[in-house]
């Protein structure tokens, strides 16, 4: 099953229990509403529909006949707009506002002009009425520019019932829909035959795409069609399955859907299929719990219930579920499918807990449930997310879904990332150490191991030893430590700087047995330890490492930094004594 066909049909369920508009309308953000008498002059000043308080008051979403596709013509909406089309009006420069009202009188005339409804009669009267400078004579508010407006008779506000929302309306909408002359065509969608649709409907909400909506299928070149078809033409999707894959991924990329994470460029969604509805809903729960809605933090009860499932305490999980999964990100004035994954919802989960237990590690981070943003931030310069390489997100995030080996990409920015700054921290060694075990089938340690004899490793290892003895003999406040001037060679090219600082660690450690002799025996005891381990007859310090072998060069070191090797409070650092 293709993407947009599975969209097709999460759009249908949707449908079904009244989640999404039917066909030929939309969820559009509606500013203000204004209340008609039967003759249709208005009642009162405009209802604010915004919600919350002060200036973040914002639109709310409202189900309005679907808008037409607005570049530079002029294309008034049915029974509703913004303000420069429905009352001639804005708070910009507004150069071209006379012609937008007039087309919408002119279009609603011709829409209406035969309707004996109540309500639509009182709105044709209202626009022979209106004239733009009513707007300031009337004291209308002037925030109410510039966004959009709905219209209802007085007598049905309180029944919640708006002028599209009428029988009549609804009838004459219908109308307009098909009154297009489009030509029939097989859907690639459905399978079924229907007129062609030559635009698609716009997809909004896609991190760094064009505010006003991108499309996914669209035809706006020479070179991107074939014989002689236009638009839509060359990709025969029916209107019908057109407008229901856009309104069922709108639907999801709403930022409260539950059905959405960011996951570096790529605005990823995901829904569950199933007959039982209850069984999908507590997939998707779980789902969002395990993925992280938020960006900036994982959730530790997703993280906790991985580990249940993991080690087989968890058994509630629903069967008989599918789960889609999209990855969208924005090109030009198109979007990109980066991804599409659809799977059994046991098999999803179970590689989820895979990979879980690949960043697993000790000490672990701070932050117990990273989320797939936490972790992406972590191979960008400065850990800005608008600096995380194009495509990994969405290549990592497949690969996580899929069971494929890792991007090698990501690998590769990590040791980047590590040879400039040295941060070597929990986040950034779990990743690696999920890298090895993945793609190269290692058996990377979880915390230290004193038996493995990766060169790589010991020599991570090692250089921690060495950083820990120029603390101890030097104190703490040093402004740059052998970390901070080699840790890129050393990790890339050992030969070159590990001679160098072991002679230094020579005079480092007089000085620390100078004053606690037990401390420079236990730092040379874990030296020796580490270079029994090394192959013999072989130069320790190798001219060049791998990615791989500087992978495990970072865990070695981190492993060994953190085994607690401290001085005790009441033996001062040799400085400090003197």
């Amino acid at each position: 099953m293709s993407a947009l066909a599975a969209l097709v049909r999460a759009y249908e369920r949707m449908a079904a229990r009244g989640e999404v508009p039917a066909f030929g309308f939309s969820q559009e953000k509606i500013g203000f509403l204004i209340c008609l008498d039967a003759t249709g002059m208005p009642v009162g000043a405009p209802i604010d529909l915004r919600q919350g308080t002060g200036n973040r008051r914002v639109a709310g979403l409202m189900a309005v006949p679907q808008p037409g596709k607005r570049t530079s013509a002029i294309a008034p909406n049915f029974l509703w707009d913004k303000t420069a089309y429905t009352l001639g009006v804005t708070a910009g420069a507004g150069r071209r506002v006379a012609q937008e009202h007039e087309a919408f009188a002119q279009r609603h005339r011709a829409w209406l002009g035969g309707s004996d409804d109540a309500g639509l009669r009182a709105f044709l009267g209202f626009i022979a009425w209106w004239r733009p400078p009513l707007f300031a004579e009337l004291g209308w508010p002037q925030e109410m520019m510039d966004h959009n407006v709905v219209f209802a008779l007085d007598r049905d506000r309180a029944a919640g019932l708006h002028l599209h929302d009428r029988p009549a309306a609804r009838e004459a909408w219908a109308r307009l829909c098909l009154s297009d002359d489009r030509p029939q065509g097989l859907c690639l969608i459905t399978g079924r035959r229907g007129p062609v649709a030559r635009l698609h409907p716009t997809i909004k909400g896609v991190w760094g795409a064009q505010s006003s909506g991108a499309s996914i299928v669209s035809f706006n070149l020479d070179a991107f069609t074939s014989y002689g078809h236009e638009q839509g033409d060359n990709a025969p999707i029916s209107e019908a399955a057109a407008f229901a894959y856009c309104t069922a991924l709108n639907h999801f990329l709403e930022p409260d859907s539950g059905h959405r994470i960011q996951i570096g460029d790529a605005s990823t969604v995901f829904w569950a299929e199933a007959e039982d509805s209850a069984a999908a809903a507590a997939a998707e729960a779980f789902t969002a719990s395990v993925f992280g809605l938020d960006d900036t933090a994982g959730t530790p009860a997703g993280t906790a219930a991985l580990e249940a499932f993991a080690t087989g305490a968890l058994r509630a999980v629903p069967e008989g579920v599918r789960l889609h999964v999209i990855g969208l990100a924005p090109n030009a004035a198109r979007l990109s499918l980066r991804f599409y994954v659809q799977e059994d919802f046991a098999v999803i989960l179970h590689r989820f807990a895979a990979h879980h237990a690949r960043l697993r590690i000790l000490p672990g981070p701070k932050d117990a449930a990273p989320s797939m943003w936490r972790l992406l931030v972590e191979t960008a310069v400065l850990r800005k997310s608008e600096n995380i390489q194009p495509n990994l997100a969405g290549e990592w995030m497949r690969a996580i879904l899929t069971g494929a080996p890792y991007p090698l990409t990501l690998l590769s920015s990590l040791i980047t990332r590590l040879r400039a700054d040295h941060d070597v921290n929990a986040l950034r060694v779990a990743i690696l150490k999920s890298i090895l075990i993945k793609n190269f089938r290692m058996e990377a340690p979880m915390s230290l191991d004193h038996a493995c004899k990766d060169s790589g490793y010991l020599l991570g290892r090692l250089f921690a030893v060495y950083e820990q003895i120029q603390l101890a003999a030097l104190g703490p406040g040093l402004h740059a430590t052998v970390k901070d001037k080699f840790y890129g060679t050393a990790s890339a090219q050992p030969r070159k700087v590990f001679p160098y600082i072991d002679s230094s660690a020579v005079n480092h450690l007089a000085r620390v047995g100078k004053h606690n002799p037990a401390r420079r025996f236990d730092f040379e005891r874990q030296i020796g330890g580490i270079m029994e381990l090394m192959a013999p007859g072989e130069n320790p310090f190798p001219v060049s490492l791998p990615d791989r072998s500087q992978a495990l060069f970072a865990l070695g070191y981190y492993h060994q930094r953190h085994d607690a090797i401290h001085a005790p409070a009441d033996m001062p650092f040799a400085e400090a004594a003197e």
